[in-house]
């Protein structure tokens, strides 16, 4: 081993380490927290830096648990736990209905349903002939009041519980209080952690000497800072040494990021075509996000598993009439359109849920009753909608979506620019019209394209607007449609083989990436 090379190399936490300790030491993080005053991160970038330099070796691995305090855990030692509030309640208000207990305490009845049921177990509790919960005179569990004697201890100690401190029932009762993952609605999160033991190795006896030769201390001055100038300080230290033959940092100019670029093509294509741009929020009611889109509400597509549900609010205010009756009336009964509808009683509260707009054909809908005839419309709308993440498809994503409204248009028109979207703006060389269904739009195509690694995908779903769409928000004259996965066009254009790669982390990739267009 060159010896004076690798000196060299070393930084000052290394340097530490090595004139500190000896090979019969056993190192560990702490160790070196305490002893040379590191930060956990500090101790173990020294470790990783004289491991690759084949100055240090692991010695074991130790597993250790901790249970860390969770909000609701604050909660519970502040406030009392959900048993314990149960109990004083029925003390003091004698027995009540579940409902009742849940509404007097401002908790969720499944909360107080729970708590109902362990302590009925254990004799606290019990349902009397009027199915009302009451309090039995017995003494509460010993569990409770071991849990309360945790809380307050993670308090007392920053939070964090350590196994090894605990008694044995301790353990027996955090166990059933602790996860290690969604503990939001656990008092303790369960932590495992290990402590690695390391020791000196290899040639660090000699690299040790030959510091301690040359004087090195890991105390040199790196950077010498205006407090160092201005004290005069600078001039009784001693200096890191400098290499340099090391290339400067490369001063690269920011530039807009590719997909950005791509984004702001296709409305600038659009734009040159006479389209007008809409938009709209990501926040949709069922309303418009399905209902005026002639989609009934038993659809598979309303699934929870499919739309993203709005946790609070659940519910808008209204919906705008006259269109919330029309549209109605038509899943009712088809209305005016001349269709039979979905003959089912339409559901006013449903329509108001709040979710995640999943489909760019809302900014459509919304469009539709206060469009110009004609008109051209278009706009660039982030989705969200259950899916599996793979090279062609993400949980969320865009789509162009685009209308067209007149007395001449019609199914050639949509072709024409179904053929411009795959041709021009993805640069797809193959591309194939396959017929098919959506509740709004009759007919339907689908517009597929070929990726040279990917091979044949969907690009986006097209159609003219039923009667029932158009009907309902006061149009008479044909509509053309389309939703086109603009992130899928972007694979073409920019040369790309996975959906993900459009938000990668790795800047390099990122600037390499260069539009076809």
């Amino acid at each position: 081993m060159d010896i004076s090379g690798v000196i060299k190399n070393l930084h000052p936490l290394e340097i530490k380490v090595l004139l500190a300790y000896t090979q019969k030491d056993e190192l560990t993080s702490l160790k070196l927290q305490k002893d040379l005053d590191y930060k956990e991160g500090h101790a173990n970038q020294a470790f990783s830096w004289l491991g690759l330099k084949g100055l240090v070796e692991e010695l074991s691995r130790t597993p250790h648990t901790f249970f860390e305090i969770t909000d609701l855990g604050r909660d519970f030692a502040a406030n009392g736990t959900v048993e314990e509030k149960v109990v004083n309640f029925l003390k003091d208000n004698g027995a009540k209905l579940l409902p009742e207990i849940a509404a007097g305490l401002g908790l969720e009845q499944k909360d107080i349903g729970s708590a109902f049921g362990q302590l009925s177990k254990e004799g606290i509790l019990a349902m009397n002939a009027e199915k009302k919960a009451e309090y039995t005179g017995k003494e509460l569990p010993a569990r409770i009041t071991v849990t309360t004697s945790l809380l307050k201890k993670a308090i007392a100690a920053d939070g964090t519980l350590n196994q090894d401190d605990l008694s044995k029932e301790e353990l027996d009762v955090i166990s059933g209080l602790a996860k290690k993952r969604g503990a939001a609605d656990s008092p303790f999160k369960m932590i495992t952690r290990e402590t690695v033991t390391y020791r000196l190795c290899g040639e660090s006896d000699a690299v040790t000497a030959e510091l301690k030769k040359s004087g090195v201390t890991g105390n040199e001055i790196g950077e010498v800072t205006s407090k160092m100038l201005e004290s005069g300080e600078w001039k009784n230290g001693t200096f890191r040494g400098y290499n340099i033959q090391i290339p400067p940092a490369r001063n690269i100019p920011g530039r807009i990021n590719p997909y950005v670029s791509f984004l702001e093509s296709v409305k600038d294509k659009l734009c040159s075509l006479g389209f007008q741009e809409f938009d709209g929020p990501l926040v949709e009611t069922e309303f418009w996000n399905g209902d005026a889109l002639f989609m009934p509400q038993f659809h598979a597509a309303r699934d929870i598993h499919d739309v993203y549900r709005v946790k609070n609010p659940t519910h808008a205010k209204s919906i705008e009439e006259p269109y919330l009756s029309n549209v109605a009336n038509i899943h009712q009964n088809g209305g005016d359109s001349g269709s039979r509808g979905w003959d089912y009683q339409f559901d006013r509260d449903f329509t108001r849920r709040l979710i995640l707009r999943s489909q760019g054909t809302v900014l459509s809908a919304h469009q539709l009753h206060k469009a110009e005839i004609p008109g051209k419309y278009f706009g660039i709308a982030r989705c969200f909608r259950y899916d599996k993440v793979d090279a062609t498809h993400l949980s969320d994503f865009y789509q162009t979506e685009g209308i067209i409204l007149g007395e001449d248009v019609n199914l050639k028109t949509l072709l024409g620019m179904l053929e411009m979207f795959a041709k021009e703006i993805a640069g797809a060389e193959e591309v194939k019209y396959i017929p098919g269904y959506f509740p709004f739009t009759e007919p339907s195509i689908e517009v597929h394209i070929k990726h040279p690694k990917l091979g044949w995908f969907e690009l986006g779903g097209s159609g003219i607007f039923r009667p029932e769409v158009t009907k309902a928000m006061g149009i008479d004259v044909p509509v053309l449609a389309w939703g086109i996965g603009i992130d899928r066009m972007a694979l073409m254009a920019l040369g790309l083989n996975d959906l993900r790669e459009l938000f990668c982390e790795d800047i390099e990739k990122v600037r390499l990436r260069k539009a076809k267009f």
